[in-house]
């Protein structure tokens, strides 16, 4: 009868495999709370300590370190005297061990976790049976990831697990210690050391350009909203530019509550508005800068529409990224052979995480620009201020500056873009784009700016254009020339304190 040796942090689907395991003839022996959970469930289960005849001691440090689990697995099924050693020593063969780690960075990264908390979740006899499953890949299955289940039940249905098979879950098990020891390291050297772990996904048919070669990786842990944790429903294989643009996506539209919807280029926003539907949205964000939206991306807070779909249907656009699809909108879409259809779920946005930049010959981090902006963070620095309105479209304009090249210019009017100026090396040219794509439908609007002004020819600009008022950081050495042209032209203008780069 084969053996599985389980000893699992986290249960889920543990109790549908275990209970196929023994369906399909297995013996099954666990050790400590897996032991409990599995008996307590009706299962027969064996006791590690049962196979070993030592008891888990030391508050359960030491339980499956022992010749007999390590001999049990480690031992070379080919290798004639290994198969003797292990009869002479009373070592019964393990053929798969089932097995996750200790969640030591969701414990570190707890409000309040201590030292202490990060010790006692160091994991030491998980790993050190899984690197022995996976060493002996050809004889012991190794499983550190539950959605591998169904996979391994799939293939023992149809009579053994393959090489190939056995192989990949022993590279997976290799990558997870691999990273869960650099968090140890990083955690204890005060980050001296940063090692990132990633599971390669697939080959992408090329990168930016047709001779590049190129891949795409996923983070063990992903805390939110991606595209690499969404669902490709219709389409051709995304490509390398379509992932870097559908990230810029999501990453803006997760800037709002109220339905929003916005067109993506290169990265930046060709138009985005909200409203209090997300039909009104759509239509507006699009028709925001048409031109600029030909080919783009379009991304949506709420679920795509059928209305929606029958304007998308008209138009060439590369993507569509919703957390849903509404009946009859799919159907649609789909007579467009080659959009992409991309279903996120509900959108999720982490309130704190790292951003990684490489360089060569290194890495940047940061930490992700997720700070709130709000009307209590504001310095009025004129004496005319903002309407109400006028306020509501500022805090709009400000957060998409976050999402645009720097230079950037935002140009909004009654929660719409109307012009937005992207990626120059000049402020006044980022402002004179912005402008030219506005024209008359700024007079009344409001601008933003991701940095000061650095003069108040920019100011006199937007005024002369019939701009209503200005959001900016401010913090230049000319901000009072810049406040005295904003008031001598009848404009408010509000400082925000933070600066909002995008290199």
């Amino acid at each position: 009868m084969p053996k599985a040796l389980i000893s699992v942090y986290d249960k889920t689907g543990l109790l549908e495999f275990a209970k196929e395991l023994t369906v399909l003839g297995w013996e099954l022996v666990a050790s400590g709370g897996t032991f409990k959970f599995l008996t307590d469930n009706g299962l027969k289960v064996t006791k590690v300590e049962d196979v070993t005849g030592f008891p888990e001691i030391m508050d359960g440090r030491v339980k499956t370190l022992h010749p007999k689990i390590h001999g049990g697995i480690l031992a070379d099924r080919s290798d004639p005297r290994h198969l003797e050693q292990a009869k002479a020593n009373g070592i019964e063969l393990i053929d798969m061990v089932v097995v996750n780690l200790y969640p030591f960075k969701q414990i570190i990264e707890r409000p309040g976790a201590t030292e202490q908390d990060a010790i006692h979740n160091i994991d030491i006899g998980g790993p050190a049976m899984l690197r022995a499953a996976a060493k002996n890949f050809s004889h012991v299955l190794g499983i550190i990831d539950p959605n591998d289940y169904g996979l391994v039940i799939a293939k023992l249905k149809t009579g053994e697990v393959d090489l190939e098979t056995r192989k990949s879950l022993a590279v997976k098990i290799f990558a997870v210690i691999s990273g869960y020891d650099q968090q140890i390291a990083s955690y204890f050297s005060a980050h001296k050391n940063l090692v990132l772990t990633f599971e390669k996904v697939t080959d992408l048919r090329y990168g930016e350009n047709p001779h590049q070669q190129a891949a795409l990786y996923k983070e063990q842990e992903i805390p939110e909203t991606a595209v690499i944790n969404s669902q490709v429903l219709h389409g051709k294989e995304l490509s390398f530019n379509n992932i870097v643009d559908a990230d810029a996506a999501l990453n803006l539209i997760k800037e709002f509550e109220q339905p929003a919807a916005a067109v993506i280029k290169h990265t930046n926003p060709c138009g985005c508005a909200v409203s209090k539907d997300i039909d009104g949205a759509f239509l507006a964000a699009y028709e925001a800068d048409s031109k600029s939206a030909f080919g783009g991306i379009i991304v949506l807070n709420r679920a795509a529409t059928k209305k929606i779909a029958e304007y998308v249907n008209k138009v060439f656009a590369e993507i569509v990224i919703a957390p849903d699809f509404e009946p009859g909108s799919l159907k649609i879409l789909e007579q467009k052979k080659n959009i992409r259809l991309i279903k996120t779920g509900p959108i999720v946005k982490a309130s704190v995480g790292k951003d990684y930049r490489k360089i060569i010959g290194g890495m940047l981090e940061q930490d992700l620009d997720r700070k709130l902006i709000s009307e209590k963070d504001f310095s009025f620095v004129t004496k005319k201020k903002p309407s109400q309105n006028e306020m509501k479209d500022l805090i709009f304009a400000f957060k998409l500056c976050r999402h645009v090249k720097s230079n950037a210019i935002v140009l909004v009017k009654n929660g719409v873009t109307v012009g937005v100026g992207a990626g120059q090396t000049s402020r006044v040219d980022s402002l004179e784009i912005a402008l030219k794509k506005a024209g008359v439908k700024v007079k009344g609007g409001v601008a933003a700016s991701d940095a000061f002004f650095p003069f108040r020819d920019s100011v006199d600009l937007l005024a002369d254009a019939g701009v209503a008022a200005i959001i900016q950081p401010g913090g230049s050495i000319q901000d009072k020339e810049v406040i005295k042209a904003a008031t001598e032209r009848g404009l408010a203008m509000v400082f925000t304190g933070t600066r909002v780069f995008r290199h």
